[in-house]
């Protein structure tokens, strides 16, 4: 018999990856709590569009909405749980799939931020994986309609990291790094936490930014201030998650040390980590906009403080100063309550 999974959260990044496992077989029921989501992808299928017709994909699917959870017994227990939500949403989720978990069935934490922590606080540090999704770029375009703004990253990128939380390679992770690897390139990781401060440092450079200033991810590259505040919050993030003693990678052919000078003005260090970032742009469509961005666009609040929030907090710890990321989750708070427009200017005295 093969596993059941869940996927608690079937938005942009959720539904993409559920899309795909139900493409190669597996058997996913797809939870979220908006109606009309669940509607369209039980009624018509779900919509995966990628960029190019190759990576456009129309499948059925099994969709319920939140509330109807309790139905889930019906089918048996489910062996595999993805969490896909906001970071403030986690332990409601993770209560809300825990009592259906087979006596041996885990929780997968495929979301922004760290938040492995939470989930285990709920169904036990035993029964928790961690999972990556670095530079997919998805959105939720509307009901059952999910596009993903990069190419397939293949071979030229890992997308998906699986870890323990204890580190150790189990057969639990690499049927983990098997199902997100229907959708890209994926790989188990003996190093999660490592992994996940490296995603840290992408998120607090580009979340809030974008949140802040309106900025789709090529623009906040084209526009001077935006580009010069991304490489501040990098080399700021950088050094939060390297004081704390945790394995934090840069992008490629750079690292922790060009950041730094980079961010306080050394022009050779400065021309390198620009050039890095120019060159991205070719690498994804100027629609793709960070997650934190599209909530803003959707009057939806944010992950502000799981992302550049916690940094905060984690560099208070080490004694660190973080007044870049500090900047952000003042800027993005007085967007969330209309305060201020997101605009680039927001950003112009930094």
């Amino acid at each position: 018999m093969s596993k059941r999974i869940a996927m608690v959260g079937s938005g942009a990044v959720g539904g993409y990856v559920a899309g795909h496992m139900v493409r190669n077989g597996a058997d996913v029921t797809l939870i979220d709590a908006w109606p009309e989501h669940v509607e369209k992808m039980n009624a018509d299928g779900l919509s995966l569009r990628g960029t190019t017709d190759a990576e456009s994909h129309e499948m059925p699917v099994k969709a319920i909405n939140i509330c109807e959870v309790s139905n889930l017994p019906k089918d048996g227990p489910i062996d595999i749980a993805f969490i896909s939500v906001k970071s403030y949403e986690t332990q409601f989720a993770a209560a809300l799939i825990r009592d259906y978990l087979a006596p041996n069935g885990f929780v997968v934490s495929l979301q922004n931020a760290i938040n492995e922590e939470a989930i285990a606080d709920v169904v036990g540090a035993h029964r928790v994986i961690g999972c990556i999704a670095s530079s997919i770029s998805c959105g939720l375009e509307g009901p059952a309609l999910v596009r993903r703004h990069v190419p397939i990253r293949g071979d030229s990128y890992t997308v998906f990291r699986a870890g323990e939380l204890h580190g150790r390679v189990t057969e639990r992770v690499e049927e983990v790094a098997e199902l997100v690897g229907y959708t890209d390139s994926s790989k188990v990781t003996t190093d999660i936490w490592g992994e996940r401060w490296t995603k840290l440092v992408i998120n607090s450079s580009h979340n809030g930014l974008s949140a802040c200033t309106g900025l789709g991810g090529n623009d906040m590259v084209r526009e001077d201030g935006a580009r010069s505040v991304n490489i501040r919050l990098t080399a700021e993030t950088l050094r939060v998650g390297r004081a704390l003693g945790f394995v934090v990678q840069t992008k490629k052919g750079t690292t922790a040390e060009q950041w730094y000078a980079a961010a306080e003005g050394d022009k050779k260090a400065l021309q390198e980590i620009e050039e890095l970032l120019f060159a991205e742009i070719g690498n994804r469509s100027d629609s793709a906009r960070p997650s934190m961005g599209q909530d803003m666009i959707k009057g939806r609040k944010t992950e502000i403080d799981a992302m550049n929030g916690f940094v905060c907090d984690k560099g208070a710890e080490v004694g660190i100063p973080t007044p870049m990321n500090a900047a952000m989750v003042d800027l993005v708070k007085r967007c969330e309550r209309g305060e201020l427009t997101p605009d680039a200017s927001n950003v112009a005295d930094l």
